[in-house]
């Protein structure tokens, strides 16, 4: 992932985010007992730090959250040259990437204390993993298909309705098995393959006749 992901408008350091991806490690294993303290040996740094740089234990998540959702690449489209192959290896790419975060471990684990704190009005996870996943995830990748149906290669009256389209036929009903304790396993060949067959299933309902 590169270093220069931006959360809460602040560009982090590779430092910070060797932190968030120990606080992401732990979270796979302690789940909601996430604590400050636990996080700051895991990273080897002081409880002081975390909290300059995340805030309380909710900001730490947060960032979490954030940090999380950038391995979902932004897709890069040449608008100028862009045709049907390119468009098509754009949004693949995309659902590739999508799949195999969804899919994870950590997102898996994320997902369910965002379920929790939600249901409880503990905190504002759940808004906030409902923003910077569902909801950026939206934001990616609506300019492509746009850029799209500008070109002429697809033909859709809403990209939010489009992308969702596009996001069921990619997740199914993959990330609810997993939330649910299926021991369901997605290795990389079996991900290719899904990202290939929903953007086939995407473009043959949305690619522009004629």
């Amino acid at each position: 992932m590169s270093t220069d992901t931006v959360i809460a408008g602040h560009e982090l350091t590779p430092r910070q985010g060797e932190v968030l991806d120990a606080a992401l490690s732990l979270l796979v294993s302690v789940g909601d007992k996430l604590t400050m303290n636990a996080v700051a040996r895991q990273a080897s740094c002081s409880k002081e730090t975390l909290y300059k740089w995340f805030g309380d234990r909710e900001g730490l998540l947060s960032a979490t959250v954030q940090w999380q959702a950038a391995k979902v690449r932004m897709p890069q489209i040449d608008k100028a040259r862009l045709d049907a192959a390119s468009l098509r290896q754009s949004v693949e790419q995309f659902g590739r990437d999508l799949l195999a975060v969804l899919a994870g471990r950590t997102s898996v684990a994320l997902n369910r204390i965002a379920i929790t704190h939600a249901a409880s009005d503990s905190s504002g996870l759940g808004g906030v993993v409902l923003e910077y996943g569902r909801r950026t995830m939206g934001r990616r990748l609506k300019p492509v298909l746009e850029a799209g149906r500008d070109a002429g290669l697809l033909a859709f009256a809403d990209s939010e309705e489009a992308f969702r389209t596009f996001f069921g036929l990619v997740v199914r009903d993959v990330q609810v098995r997993l939330l649910l304790g299926d021991t369901l396993s997605l290795e990389p060949d079996e991900i290719d393959a899904d990202a290939q067959r929903a953007a086939a299933q995407f473009f043959a309902l949305y690619g522009a006749k004629g």
